[in-house]
């Protein structure tokens, strides 16, 4: 079908109206003469339920080539028949409805309307003849919808329904439901406006209630999220704005204290409380009433229990978000009086601002409650920036803690050992197993950057059963290798969740067992904190671990409680000085006299507890020589040897080192 040009929307191509349509008549009774105006210059008559001698005229029937109206068909009944008088009811019909209709032609022009039609415009019927329809209708001020108008005109669509809101000529606006569809065995259309204004108030009145949270009056989380995807959207494309946005994710500090203490009821009152705040904060973004941005405000809505959202559209920046989360905060921390109730709050916020192009709603509500997090973990009462660093760092660390336990299936560790050298002769009396992650992703890892998360997850007890096995096998294949030889211990770190996860007496007399190594070559580290008060299971299983002829070691120690006084009753053999101390002795022009006095004292008090020392993170000749004058038994650190794959400690057995 031929495309017709179209008038009624800006850019059209239609004819003019009132310029080349002729004009449209009814007629009220039958007629034998030719319509009027056919010998007009102008054309011929097009003629809307208007009779001929042959018969009744078809609406928009197609004139005959000399200007006489169209021959009926063979058989078509003639004007007396009963087809006349039905053809007069349908006018009368089309007259009198209270439904506003208009006949349209392929143009999108107006052939004839009803009376309720003229009422709803406020125009005669006659007038609007020639008139654009999609004027009349505001079916051109929507780009979705004057596509699809256009195509029932052009015949490629059957059927238009839309809802447009209308002016009326009272001055009043009303939202009617425009319906556009052809007339069958017709080349116009036929449009009908049907008033919807009740029905649209109810249904606002609904969705209004199903939007908006009932305790603060605000709209609710699934109008929020509405709102910030359109907002995305809109942002993207729009070409005068800034085309970014902005959101502060907040949450009352102690608000489950206040239902808690004081009841559900005044916990209402108080959350209807803040919303009144925040919607002052975000109606007058500046605090004095201008505008920032360039709206008049932004939106405040309540996502569930003390969690509040305030979205700022067509941003203009970091400090404008960072501006309006202080405001918050100053609003919300002045008192409350609530029904006698004299409440004080906090907030955490958090803070995010970015570009909307590449942005989704989910990824930045993601970013606001990490952000939002950060601001609890920081300390409360506080705003905090989404920081793209620290959370690449945190998802870093998710992606670490769920690959934990596939790991060690994979065979992704492996263990390195650090010699542990006598500082009397400088030779090594044993290692320390330190395990290492060889991440397909992220390369080889260190254990500070795992093994906090292991505990955390409880692939620990896991873990730490594979290094204890693979430690304890290594150290009897040294034994084997250097029949003769002093032997070489092995020592392991034990994490607390081993001790009170696991079954740790039976896993260390097992693995034993099945390598063959002798319990005194083996040595296991635990952090003072976890030793310190140890009382119950673990106290028993150290006990159980000393009878065995393992050693017991305290890593770390002088970081936690340092109560010397309790290691006589803890079955504890070695004591490791944390690096800390150790760091004083590095210069020897400028020695540091106290640290010196305190690892004198703890030497000095271990062996009379019948403990060996041992002093972490010696680095040069100086501290290892200092270490050994004031008593200390054993020595680590990159003085002697960085942590070394299995193969090369063979080497570094028997060799003096410096400090000897």
């Amino acid at each position: 079908m031929r495309e017709r040009a179209v008038s009624g929307y800006p850019g059209g191509t239609g004819r003019a109206p009132g310029t080349t349509l002729s004009a449209v008549t009814e007629r009220n009774e039958p007629t034998n003469e030719p319509a009027a105006g056919q010998d007009d210059a102008s054309g011929p008559a097009h003629t809307v339920g208007a009779d001929t001698a042959d018969g009744p005229a078809r609406p928009g029937g197609r004139p005959g080539p000399h200007g006489e109206p169209a021959a009926r068909g063979r058989g078509e009944p003639d004007a007396g028949d009963g087809s006349a008088a039905s053809l007069r009811d349908y006018r009368a019909a089309f007259q009198a409805a209270h439904v506003p209709l208009a006949v349209l032609n392929r143009d999108g022009l107006v052939l004839a309307a009803n009376p309720a039609f003229g009422e709803l415009v406020g125009a005669a019927p006659d007038d609007l003849v020639a008139a654009t329809a999609a004027d009349l209708t505001e079916l051109g001020t929507d780009p979705r919808i004057w596509a699809a108008y256009r195509e029932v005109l052009r015949g490629h669509s059957d059927r238009l329904r839309c809802t447009r809101r209308l002016k009326h000529p009272d001055g009043q606006f009303l939202w009617a439901e425009v319906t556009v569809e052809p007339l069958p065995d017709e080349d116009c259309v036929l449009l009908s406006v049907a008033d919807i204004s009740d029905r649209h108030d109810l249904l606002a009145r609904l969705r209004h209630l199903q939007m908006h949270d009932p305790v603060t009056r605000l709209p609710n989380r699934a109008l929020f999220f509405e709102r910030l995807a359109g907002a995305l959207e809109s942002a993207a494309f729009e070409q005068h704005g800034t085309g970014r946005v902005g959101l502060c994710y907040l949450d009352l500090d102690g608000f489950k204290a206040v239902n808690d203490t004081l009841g559900h009821r005044v916990g209402d009152r108080l959350l209807s409380a803040v919303a009144q705040r925040l919607t002052h904060c975000a109606e007058n973004p500046d605090g004095r009433g201008a505008v920032r941005g360039g709206h008049g405000g932004h939106l405040v809505a309540r996502l569930g229990g003390d969690e509040f959202a305030l979205l700022v559209e067509d941003s203009a920046g970091t400090e404008q978000l960072a501006e309006l989360a202080q405001r918050v905060l100053d609003a919300l921390q002045r008192p409350f009086d609530l029904a006698g109730q004299r409440l004080s709050v906090s907030a955490s916020i958090g803070v995010v601002e970015r570009a909307a192009t590449g942005t989704t709603a989910t990824g930045l509500m993601q970013a606001a409650d990490t952000t939002l997090y950060w601001a609890k973990e920081d300390g409360k009462a506080r705003w905090t920036l989404f920081d793209p660093e620290r959370n690449a760092h945190r998802m870093t660390r998710q992606a670490l803690s769920s690959t934990l336990r596939p790991a060690v299936d994979r065979g992704e560790f492996t263990l390195e050992y650090q010699p542990l050298v006598g500082l009397g002769d400088g030779r090594a009396k044993g290692v320390e197993a330190l395990v290492r992650w060889r991440h397909p992703q992220f390369g080889t890892l260190s254990p500070n950057r795992f093994i906090g998360l292991a505990e955390e997850n409880g692939s620990i007890v896991e873990l730490g059963r594979w290094v204890l096995a693979r430690a304890c096998r290594q150290a009897r294949a040294w034994q084997l290798a250097r029949p003769g030889a002093e032997p070489l211990f092995v020592s392991v770190n034990v994490a607390v969740r081993q001790m009170w996860d696991s079954d740790l007496v039976a896993d260390v007399a097992g693995i034993l067992a099945e390598t063959g190594l002798p319990p005194a070559l083996l040595q296991l580290e635990l952090t003072e904190s976890a030793v310190m008060g140890s009382a119950g299971r673990p106290l028993q299983a150290l006990q159980a671990l000393s009878e065995m002829g393992v050693r017991i070691a305290i890593d770390d120690f002088g970081t936690g409680y340092s109560n010397l006084a309790y290691l006589s009753r803890l079955p504890v053999s070695v004591l490791k000085l944390d690096g800390s101390f150790v760091r004083g002795f590095r210069s020897q022009e400028h020695p540091n006299p106290a640290d010196e006095t305190i690892v004198e004292a703890l030497v000095s008090l271990a062996h009379r507890l019948g403990l060996t020392v041992t002093a972490e993170c010696v680095e040069s000749a100086e501290q290892a020589e200092r270490l050994r004058r004031i008593g200390c038994d054993t020595g680590q650190g990159w003085l002697y040897s960085r942590p070394v794959p299995p193969d090369r400690v063979c080497d570094l057995l028997g060799a003096a080192r410096p400090g000897a």
